[in-house]
């Protein structure tokens, strides 16, 4: 059994994706174990008894973290090393998430795993503190790196564009930074590829990156985005390219977000598929429910 902590939108996508496989999986959301609370972790494991937990918590509000330091560290940080002793005392294998912004973003190419980090930010500090609690407290583990994660539950990019569509006439989206869009499906999908081999002891620990097969920038995701609803919803705006400096945020993000996701397709036979297919299938997904119509959904 996989025990996931967090029910956002990957916990919930792990969810609905181990229930089509026939895996068995519980996801606790924060209202019923707190990560930085270790009692209830514990308590969490010794009642479930898994043979795998997943870290799919955290802190994800980029800007806000600049000021929200402390809620950024208990999340990100303080909260994956909890969860990683806990797994140890239980002698238990463990995925983390973490994120592109561990990177800034000036290499000219897709990241690899041996790239030295730098973040920018909060946000990314969190998360890097966050991997290293996991690293010294847990051998046993596979951190995924991942970029620009969006899927039909949760907040994310895509939804926040499927409706603006709806709403406006023109959208500017920021078009000079770079990232590999990556569906909550593929997501959850790597995850349960990997569950099998960490249960077995495989030696297959450490950090890979796992993100959408292609780059885009942010403005050509979204093009994308309204280019596919706007079959079903006859609406058509303007997606404009703005640069960063045009669209200030408290948090710097990192212009190259791509990452190489070479490694973890040889150690487990699985990629992402093209961002492009699964944005379409995602925001005619989304588009279906919101319209209550029975088109077709790849």
């Amino acid at each position: 059994m996989i025990l996931v902590f967090g029910q956002g939108q990957l916990g919930t996508e792990l969810t609905r994706a181990a229930a089509s496989c026939q895996v068995p999986l519980t996801a606790l959301a924060h209202a019923e174990a707190d990560i930085a609370d270790a009692g209830a972790v514990e308590a969490a494991i010794a009642h479930h008894r898994p043979a795998l937990v997943v870290n799919a918590a955290a802190y994800t509000k980029v800007d806000l973290a600049e000021t929200e330091i402390d809620a950024a560290r208990r999340g990100n940080e303080i909260g994956p090393g909890v969860i990683a002793r806990a797994c140890a005392s239980a002698d238990l294998p463990m995925v983390h998430i973490s994120t592109d912004y561990v990177f800034d973003g000036t290499k000219p190419g897709a990241y690899v795993e041996s790239d030295p980090i730098a973040p920018l930010g909060v946000y990314g500090r969190s998360k890097a503190a966050g991997e290293d609690a996991v690293r010294s407290a847990l051998p046993h583990h596979v951190m995924l790196r991942t970029s620009w994660v969006y899927g039909e539950f949760g907040h994310n990019f895509l939804k926040t564009m499927v409706r603006l569509a709806r709403e406006r006439d023109e959208l500017r989206v920021v078009a000079d930074q770079r990232g590999c869009p990556t569906s909550t499906r593929d997501l959850a999908d790597a995850i349960l590829r990997v569950a099998p081999r960490l249960s077995a002891r495989e030696p297959v620990w450490g950090t890979y990156h796992f993100a959408g097969t292609g780059a885009t920038t942010w403005h050509g995701f979204a093009s994308r985005i309204v280019d596919a609803q706007a079959p079903l919803t006859g609406c058509k705006p303007k997606v404009t390219p703005i640069t960063t400096a045009e669209f200030p945020t408290p948090a710097r993000r990192p212009a190259n977000s791509e990452l190489d996701s070479s490694l973890f397709a040889q150690t487990f036979g699985f990629r992402a598929r093209p961002w492009t297919e699964q944005t379409d299938a995602t925001t005619r997904a989304l588009i279906t429910a919101i319209l209550g119509t029975s088109t077709h959904v790849a």
